[in-house]
């Protein structure tokens, strides 16, 4: 991104209230000369009323531009100061302050933004449809390139904001639907919570540095499938499930069956050759694996009759 020339110079304005005490002064000087004036301008001659009239006049303008340099700040505010268009400085001091007259002010809050974003459509890196919408914390760094780099720094934010989060989603697939195929370890937006929102800050940074924005936070609020494949792919995650629990209870049965044979060997309740052998573990196969109860069957005879 091409970097901006607008940089923030610090300037700090002179103490408001000191300033609030010359402007009355200068006031009260303005009404003493305008007394004075009315009670003697029969007695004086012309010369001298009119001296002591521009006097007044100049004693009255002189407060009015006081009066008219002072400004408040709020904490976190800052005000930059222009003297006819040329950028004089930003002032950050907070309280009642007081510049030159002649100066610009326009104030700019520093304080944290919260921006939520709407939720879009977009497609992942896999191609699927899906919606997304972010929360983003932000404040004024710069106040210099946010007023004089950007035409409006809030419009930039959320503008280059919902461009991060498409891209952000274009560049993760939704989750691992290829897990089985060896790309468990790949960074999706579902599993890789902290990385997608390290990533999303990140970018937000290099985009939003032009308006001299600071991200402080980013994290994804909203992530799911768009509706128009939302009841396919719950099915998918279904039978996923489904095959991940068969996996298990069949290891878990093979395990307990490999107990039974052995324990029975080792203590020599039964001897079994190959067929029997082969039947008890169908048998046990069937009961441990089996979703509703099994009933047992009693043979009373023999597997060769």
């Amino acid at each position: 991104m091409k970097a901006s020339a607008t940089r923030e110079a610090d300037i700090r304005g002179a103490n408001g209230y000191l300033m609030i005490i010359v402007g009355l002064a200068l006031a009260a000087w303005a009404v003493y000369t305008l007394f004075r004036l009315l009670a003697r301008a029969p007695e004086e001659s012309g010369f001298w009323a009119l001296q002591h009239a521009l006097g007044f006049a100049t004693l009255v303008l002189l407060a009015i531009l006081t009066f008219r340099g002072l400004y408040m700040l709020q904490p976190n505010q800052a005000a930059l100061l222009l003297l006819f268009g040329n950028y004089k400085g930003t002032d950050r001091s907070a309280g009642l302050r007081w510049c030159n007259p002649f100066y610009t002010r326009a104030k700019l809050s520093l304080r944290a933004h919260n921006l939520n974003t709407d939720k879009i459509k977009v497609n992942d890196k896999r191609g699927n449809p899906i919606e997304i919408a972010a929360a983003i914390v932000w404040r004024v760094d710069d106040t210099a390139r946010a007023s004089f780099d950007v035409e409006n720094y809030t419009e930039y934010v959320n503008t280059q904001s919902e461009a991060a989060v498409r891209h952000l989603a274009s560049s993760y697939a939704y989750d691992d639907a290829d897990e089985a195929a060896g790309s468990a370890s790949e960074i999706t937006l579902r599993s890789g919570i902290e990385e997608v929102a390290a990533a999303l800050t990140r970018e937000l940074q290099q985009r939003l540095a032009q308006a001299g924005v600071v991200i402080e936070d980013a994290k994804l609020t909203h992530l799911a499938y768009a509706p128009e494949i939302a009841g396919v792919m719950l099915r998918r995650q279904q039978a996923e499930a489904i095959i991940a629990a068969r996996q298990k209870i069949v290891t878990g049965a093979v395990s307990m069956v490999e107990m039974a044979l052995k324990g029975l060997s080792e203590r020599g309740l039964v001897v079994l050759d190959d067929e029997r052998r082969a039947a008890m573990v169908s048998n046990l196969l069937v009961v441990l694996c089996a979703e509703s109860e099994v009933q047992p069957v009693i043979n009373a005879g023999t597997l060769y009759s």
